[in-house]
């Protein structure tokens, strides 16, 4: 009997519980938003037939005998008509039958308005005026009960998700109202959407071979903690856009056969003050569940930023975000198998605490792809493009001197379309050429240019590519073209035979009298200048700023580094800069720059003077042809 009364007992406990509807919801708020909607609906039928009449019109209406019954409740009026009375509803032509009426009396009539009544047989009935001011008081206060209500509702129904575990999270509850505090971050599984593996990931040696340590460190833990030795808490990829960061990031989630959790930087911040630290402390709290477990966090310098940098100080919502992943990261264990990873393009503005040890232990730098690099990743990408015979990926990794490994994907795909576009059955080797004329100098413009502007820019084309034939210790010349594309007018294409990892100052000045060889030529044929050498003027004054002042190839100031401080990221570049020099080297650094551009500039028109006939020779090949390859150049240059 004990058993089965226990049994019953426990049979019972849920019809205790408080009703609720379908979705949840308890009934009783149920029932109160139908008897508001019923009270609305009602009152909106009863006054369908309800019309609205002046106080005057309401006398003369009791003059002529048409109204039947009145109540007064202060200043308001109501009444009924008489039978068989139809009010006129335009210009006396229809009628509209009305049973009742409603008026204001103005007040000071009252005593009038009696005897005008009576003296009619008017029937006269008064109310107070507070009878029904309780239900008009309700029914202003209905949505904020509503709503306080539907709150209270949410905040237990969190808390019972939750376990009743405490602390109010960033709205009304752990995780907030509508679960607004709760992580954003994806969970990947090795057997979902994870097929990316280290074989996908092209160069990048050395960063697979930490990243494989990782793998090992979280899939055998037993190995490395007999030994003493701690997992890594912190690994952090830092590289130009387009290096393969977030390539990494899924080929570890698909190699590791633990619970990946992904999510981007911007993620963590929201309106509420409180909503980024909490989604922090729940996407750790799942992750710590799971471990061994991954974190990935996408731009990293969203949320990790130099605290209280800027002018009136920080963003208090992103520093207390940041200040809960420091917290999270300082409060792991040793045995806690967690790795924290992120990516960022921005290592110069991240807080100095992200990146002590004990934080991100491990600091990987991805750089650009070089030669062998750049030929693996365009296998892996045309490993699904039918190719012609004459297509050298070899060739084309070479001629790509400064592609990322998007934009070296991004060429495929683009020398694709074209093909396509051209109905093409294989991608061949000028579709690759115009997928990276396209990348690099824009697409074709449909210009119309007149002979004496087409000339000009044939000179200043032609100046480029004879100083860089011209010139020992210059970058090989690829091609020069007038064609317009994107926003030049015409082009001089470079690539150097080698990926280059130091510049000497020979080929640093060769490099300046390069981009001045434009404007010299300019000079020599038409004996004035434009405005389209205005780049190559940019490009040779910052690269002979930058021979000065940082690289000490200033023959006055020597082997010094003149640099204008340190730069405040979130002031702008120029506005946070101060100079570290007196204003007699300031003098000193601007008449040396002068002399190297001036110089250089009178080295490129000495060199055309002396070959003015191959020069002349050049921009007729361009004019007639518009686009001349680095053999064509040779040939000309051979003849003259």
């Amino acid at each position: 009997m004990d058993k089965q009364d226990t049994s019953t007992q426990n049979q019972k406990k849920p019809h205790q519980r408080q009703p609720t509807g379908g979705n949840g919801t308890p009934n009783w708020i149920w029932i109160l938003v139908a008897a508001l909607a019923g009270y609305y609906i009602f009152t909106t039928y009863n006054n369908l037939d309800r019309v609205e009449l002046s106080y005057s019109s309401f006398k003369q209406q009791v003059r002529e005998g048409n109204v039947s019954s009145v109540t007064i409740q202060g200043k308001r009026v109501r009444g009924k008509f008489a039978e068989n009375y139809s009010t006129p509803a335009g210009r006396g032509q229809d009628t509209v039958t009305y049973q009742a009426f409603r008026t204001v009396n103005p007040g000071y009539d009252n005593e009038r308005l009696m005897s005008l009544l009576e003296e009619n047989g008017v029937t006269v009935k008064a109310q107070t005026a507070g009878n029904q001011l309780w239900l008009w008081a309700l029914i202003l206060a209905a949505p904020w009960i509503l709503i306080v209500l539907w709150a209270s509702y949410a905040r237990n129904r969190m808390k019972k998700q939750m376990g009743g575990s405490g602390g109010m999270g960033g709205m009304g509850g752990p995780g907030g109202l509508f679960n607004v505090g709760k992580s954003r971050a994806r969970k990947y599984r090795k057997t979902e959407k994870t097929k990316t593996s280290f074989g996908d990931v092209a160069g990048l040696e050395n960063a697979k071979k930490d990243l494989e340590e990782i793998v090992k460190y979280l899939t055998q833990p037993k190995r490395f903690l007999s030994l003493g030795a701690e997992i890594p808490k912190g690994v952090l990829l830092m590289g130009p856009p387009g290096t393969g960061k977030t390539l990494l990031a899924r080929a570890v989630a698909g190699e590791a056969g633990v619970p990946f959790y992904s999510i981007s930087g911007s993620e963590f911040i929201e309106m509420f003050v409180g909503v980024g630290a909490s989604r922090v402390r729940d996407m750790f709290n799942n992750a710590k569940k799971e471990q061994p477990a991954i974190i990935f966090i996408d731009e990293l310098d969203a949320i990790g930023r130099s605290r209280g940098a800027g002018l009136g100080g920080g963003h208090d919502e992103r520093e207390q975000t940041l200040n809960q992943i420091l917290s999270e990261m300082d409060g792991f264990e040793p045995q806690e198998s967690v790795v924290v990873m992120a990516a960022t393009n921005r290592p110069d503005v991240l807080d100095p605490a992200l990146k002590r040890p004990g934080r991100f232990d491990r600091q990987i730098v991805l750089n650009l792809p070089e030669r062998p690099a750049r030929k693996k990743i365009l296998d892996i990408h045309a490993r699904k493009v039918p190719l012609e015979q004459d297509v050298d990926i070899d060739a084309i990794a070479r001629q790509t001197v400064g592609f990322s490994g998007a934009d070296l994907k991004n060429l495929v795909n683009e020398a694709s379309l074209l093909a396509g576009r051209k109905q093409k059955e294989k991608v061949g080797k000028d579709d690759f050429e115009e997928a990276a004329d396209k990348i690099t100098l824009g697409r074709r413009r449909e210009t119309s240019i007149d002979e004496e502007e087409q000339k000009l820019i044939a000179y200043h084309e032609a100046g480029h590519a004879l100083v860089t034939k011209l010139l020992p210790k210059t970058d090989p010349l690829q091609k020069v073209t007038i064609i317009p594309r994107g926003r030049a007018l015409g082009a001089t294409q470079q690539l150097p035979e080698l990926d280059r990892h130091n510049l000497s100052r020979d080929y640093l000045l060769n490099r300046i009298a390069v981009s001045l060889g434009g404007r010299a030529a300019e000079k020599l044929a038409f004996d004035d200048f434009t405005n389209g050498g205005a780049h190559d003027l940019q490009q040779a004054t910052d690269l002979a700023r930058r021979m000065v002042t940082s690289w000490g190839m200033s023959k006055r100031l020597g082997a010094a580094t003149f640099t204008q401080g340190k730069d405040q990221v979130f002031l702008g570049r120029q506005m946070g800069q101060e100079k570290n020099y007196s204003e007699s080297t300031g003098r000193i650094i601007d008449e040396e720059i002068q002399e190297i551009v001036n110089s250089m500039e009178e080295k490129a028109s000495k060199l055309l003077r002396d070959n003015r006939n191959t020069l002349d020779k050049l921009v007729k090949a361009l004019i007639e042809h518009e686009t001349l390859e680095n053999g064509e150049v040779e040939r000309i240059l051979r003849e003259g």
